[in-house]
């Protein structure tokens, strides 16, 4: 509903918790995963199973349900799939309720000092008066709190740097438009709105010294799969020689995925192009390809920040290394990855 008005929307159930994801009433890696979290821990909730066998039982197609419900954002099958063996450990039903509320609560929680982190770490790579450039919303409203590369942009602007922020619309959903924009006025930050297509002219004018983007998954050598448009800046950066940096948790790096060609990139409704809240702005009958995500190589990748240091390649052995290092801290925890 933003930026027009601000709703917030009451889910009672997994199977509620689905169709908000689907339907993108919560987007955003992080933000997902912290809703699978709750919706596990809701589901469990509703199961009157008195032995763990029928518990699980039960539980496992509601997971299911959760983890599929979008496919390339990794934190919602690491979530779900972290609540189930937060559930297999448990000795009763209701051990296992209790768990997996406290679960989804240190998964919230985590994931906002995992953003400040992020924050902290990334703001001296932000520009102090040059423009940084970025894409999608990667801001509070696509995490549990704070955000991820807008909560770069904000501890920067934090510290005292003042940037000229630009920020794209992010066709076809226009998230930089609706949210991006939204986060940044509500935070106070002055920002400029452009049109995806207008931010090659902004480099070739001098006007950014910096991108930086999110990401929903980084394979293990460092290719990111972001929103849709992500790779045309990452190719226009590395035409301009700037910075391309992309700000996310470790929990975004799949060490199952070699490269960008094993991630999975949705694809969604072609109404989601043809139409703009509601109304057609298309021809009838115009066939549409929608990915909702694009691949960007690693080659055209500055430097990756996350919430343990700014990682650079070579790629499958700093984030490797990182990502070990993250495993070992938090050995049996939710942030293992």
């Amino acid at each position: 509903m933003l930026p027009e008005r601000q709703e917030y929307v009451h889910i009672h159930d997994a199977v509620g918790a689905v169709t908000a994801i689907r339907t993108m009433q919560v987007r955003g890696a992080p933000a997902i995963g912290v809703t699978a979290a709750y919706a596990m821990a809701l589901a469990a909730r509703e199961i009157n199973a008195l032995s763990m066998a029928t518990f699980l039982d039960e539980i496992a197609p509601l997971a299911v349900k959760l983890a599929t419900a979008r496919p390339t954002a990794l934190n919602l099958g690491w979530a779900v799939q972290t609540c189930m063996d937060t559930a297999r450990a448990a000795k009763s039903p209701t051990e296992a309720r209790e768990k997996l509320l406290e679960l989804a609560h240190r998964i919230r929680e985590e994931d906002i000092a995992t953003n400040k982190a992020i924050g902290r770490h990334g703001a001296p790579l932000i520009p102090n008066d040059g423009g940084v450039l970025t894409h999608c919303n990667t801001g509070a409203l696509a995490t549990a709190g704070f955000g991820t590369a807008l909560g770069v942009i904000r501890t920067a602007w934090e510290q005292g740097k003042r940037p000229n922020v630009f920020c794209t619309e992010t066709r076809p959903w226009l998230q930089g438009a609706r949210l991006t924009a939204w986060e940044l006025v509500q935070m106070g930050i002055p920002a400029s709105l452009v049109v995806d297509s207008a931010a090659g002219s902004l480099m070739s004018k001098g006007k950014i010294s910096a991108i930086v983007v999110g990401a929903d998954r980084i394979a293990s050598n460092g290719d990111v799969a972001n929103k849709i448009g992500t790779y045309s800046l990452a190719v226009l950066a590395n035409e301009h020689t700037l910075p391309f940096y992309v700000a996310a948790p470790l929990i975004s790096v799949d060490r199952g995925s070699a490269s960008g060609e094993d991630i999975v990139v949705e694809e969604r409704p072609p109404e989601e192009v043809t139409h703009v809240a509601g109304r057609p702005i298309a021809a009838k009958g115009i066939d549409v390809w929608n990915p909702s995500f694009d691949v960007t190589p690693s080659r055209y990748i500055s430097a990756i920040i996350t919430e343990r240091g700014i990682v650079r390649a070579p790629y499958e052995t700093t984030l490797r290394s990182l990502a070990f290092e993250a495993t070992n801290a938090s050995a049996g925890g939710p942030k293992a990855v």
